[in-house]
């Protein structure tokens, strides 16, 4: 352990444990975006994909997410429930969403509309499962809604600077929606998908989920890539999503304990 991490426990009281834990959400958080890994992974930048891609499918892209980020906030509110934590669950999920990138390769960008909100809800139920493993209760609103704003934090964009895409910055940046949010659906349950406060933190998370939806749209049109890697495509598209959450949940989890402000001062120190 260095020095610095020997000062930031004797000063806010989290032990080397869980210290350890914090950097290793730190690391999943703040990791390259799903661009580099796949650019990476499949030798084909996603820049490429993206000047292939027709301006029109960047409204395209834009309602899909919108749209998938809807049909997300119904399955958390409506059907994400208490089960058995399985370790094998993040497998299945990571073979769902493989199989469904597979269609959408296959047709490829045209598909988005359909595949994506499948993916999606296959995504939020995995992050529900890694939440209760970090002993979240799925059924409190604030857990549901803490899953669903998993997707806002794995969009990077080039216009983001230090101060506006960072972990806790995102968190920031979304909570007034996120209360508000909350109270509505503790006060009127989920009746109106159209409330003014559902809308917002939609719109809000969609934004930020829209950039990585577009880098996988990119990667899709590139034509070596298709349909042959629609299923390696969204399984890393899942896989940073379940990252995201981990990291995200292990911060919550270890705040619990130690509380917000000593935790996210260590988290700046490490």
């Amino acid at each position: 352990m260095s020095a610095l991490s020997t000062t930031v426990v004797s000063a806010s009281g989290i032990s080397k444990a869980d210290l350890a834990q914090l950097k290793r959400a730190k690391f999943l958080l703040e990791n390259p975006s799903l661009a580099a890994r796949t650019s990476a992974l499949l030798g084909s930048p996603v820049e490429r994909g993206l000047s292939m891609l027709p301006a029109r499918f960047q409204k395209s892209i834009h309602q899909a997410s919108e749209a998938a980020m809807m049909k997300a906030l119904d399955v958390a509110i409506g059907s994400l429930n208490e089960t058995a934590i399985k370790p094998s669950k993040n497998r299945l999920h990571k073979f769902a969403a493989a199989a469904s990138g597979a269609v959408g390769g296959a047709f490829g960008i045209a598909a988005l509309a359909f595949e994506l909100p499948v993916s999606t809800t296959i995504m939020l139920r995995s992050i529900a499962d890694i939440a209760k493993s970090e002993g979240e209760n799925i059924q409190y609103i604030d857990t549901k809604l803490a899953c669903l704003t998993v997707f806002a934090l794995g969009g990077r964009s080039s216009k983001d600077d230090a101060t506006e895409s960072g972990y806790f910055a995102v968190r920031a940046a979304m909570a007034g929606a996120v209360t508000e949010a909350t109270k509505y659906l503790a006060e009127k349950g989920f009746t109106k998908a159209g409330a003014p406060a559902l809308v917002r933190l939609v719109s809000l998370i969609s934004a930020r989920f829209g950039i990585v939806v577009s880098e996988k749209a990119a990667l899709q049109a590139v034509p070596i890539i298709g349909a042959a890697s629609g299923a390696l495509i969204n399984t890393l598209f899942i896989e940073h999503f379940q990252n995201m959450a981990r990291g995200h949940f292990v911060v919550r989890r270890l705040e619990k304990i130690y509380g917000a402000e000593p935790v996210r001062l260590a988290y700046q120190q490490l």
